[in-house]
């Protein structure tokens, strides 16, 4: 990859500046990037920041995440696992509010595989303070939607606010990555149909009219919990190597029901990943393994579980409610002070959920927007 990329900033109708890739050429900045958007003088001062380590989107934005770990878990797991053991266990170095400032000068957005960026906004004589974050990630074997994440309630994000702050943000977001890279956005409601809208004017790639996922957020706390048979009698228990077959397989059944299929060699090997890591649990009738449960996604209090699948001839046995609860039991007794999960607004699966303990938010939608002619990648 070239470490220059095509550049000009021009102004367009709604005052945000675009690019022109046809004219000059930055050269690409090994640190973190920052630049302003101009509004008019009574309004907040939108300042977009490209981060292209882990350690440098933590050191501005972790106070932030801190205070809303269920809701940026993606975003939160996903830095800390690409950042040093060091910074993670020294809680990121005990940064504060008061240590998040904005030094250096204006430079240009840059090209990488692995970015963040987040969206600020300022008051004269007022600390900054973070609106928006996004990430633009890929693992070891794909790539991953983009996903975008605000700590701002749901009665905050009026088009008033959002709209501009999202524009700042795709606008810049444009100049980072090829287009066919965003094949979708993962996040909450309102703010992803709006990037969708605005990057689909930005970039031509027309919004694919069903979403890929709609679903709720839903969160246990240990007062939460409910008692439920153990994992003895339901034969609940953490997968080893001698399950990999039957786990890969029930991986890929998992996967063909979303709008990320896998062949069973890609089956195979996230069910040794998971396998590997000590995060895949599976649940036996009859002395085979019928169900399997995943954790995923751990920051310092908040961990995710996922991959929640029964066999269609094994369900209605309660293999899946054990084995969310065992895994979700398993968390709190480590350390974790809740346990969050996504699931589909249709998908049945949530009395299960409600039945471990499971508080899912109905007015709290998570919405997956894909991109039409773009280049899929996997999550």
């Amino acid at each position: 990859m070239s470490d220059s990329i095509p550049l000009q900033y021009h102004q367009n109708a709604e005052g945000i500046r675009s690019v022109d890739p046809r004219r000059s050429t930055i050269k690409r900045s090994p640190v973190m990037t920052l630049v302003e958007f101009p509004h008019q003088p009574s309004e907040d001062k939108i300042v977009v920041v490209q981060h292209g380590e882990a350690t440098e989107f933590l050191d501005v934005a972790y106070p932030t995440l801190r205070l809303h770990e269920s809701s940026a878990n993606i975003l939160l797991a996903h830095a800390l696992a690409r950042a040093p053991v060091e910074t993670v266990l020294t809680e990121c170095q005990f940064i504060d509010d008061t240590d998040v400032q904005f030094l250096p000068s204006p430079t240009q957005p840059f090209r990488s595989n692995n970015f963040w960026l987040t969206v600020w906004s300022q008051r004269a004589k007022s600390p900054p303070v973070l609106d928006l974050a996004l990430s633009c990630l890929e693992s070891s074997s794909s790539k991953y939607p983009v996903f975008i994440w605000t700590p701002a309630k749901m009665g905050m994000q009026s088009p008033q606010w959002l709209d501009p702050r999202v524009r700042a943000m795709a606008a810049y977001l444009q100049v980072c990555v090829d287009h066919e890279r965003v094949f979708a956005a993962f996040g909450p409601s309102m703010l992803v149909t709006t990037f969708a809208d605005v990057w689909a004017g930005l970039t031509g790639f027309q919004i694919n009219p069903q979403p890929l996922y709609k679903a709720f957020s839903a969160v246990c706390t240990p007062q939460d919990i409910k008692v439920t048979a153990t994992a003895e009698q339901c034969g609940a228990r953490k997968a080893t190597i001698h399950d990999l077959d039957a786990a890969a397989r029930l991986c890929q059944e998992f996967a063909s029901s979303s709008e990320y299929p896998l062949d069973l060699p890609d089956a195979t090997a996230e069910a040794r990943q998971l396998i590997d890591k000590g995060q895949l649990w599976v649940g036996t009738l009859m002395g085979e393994i019928e169900s399997i449960c995943a954790v995923a996604r751990s920051s310092l209090h908040v961990s995710a579980i996922t991959k929640v699948f029964t066999t269609p001839d094994a369900r209605r046995n309660g293999l899946a409610q054990t084995l969310v609860k065992e895994v979700t039991s398993r968390l709190f007794k480590s350390g974790k002070h809740s346990v969050m999960l996504y699931v589909g607004c249709d998908n049945q699966a949530q009395r299960v959920y409600d039945r471990v303990g499971f508080q899912i938010q109905h007015a709290d939608i998570w919405l997956e927007l894909g991109f039409v002619g773009t280049n899929p990648g996997h999550w």
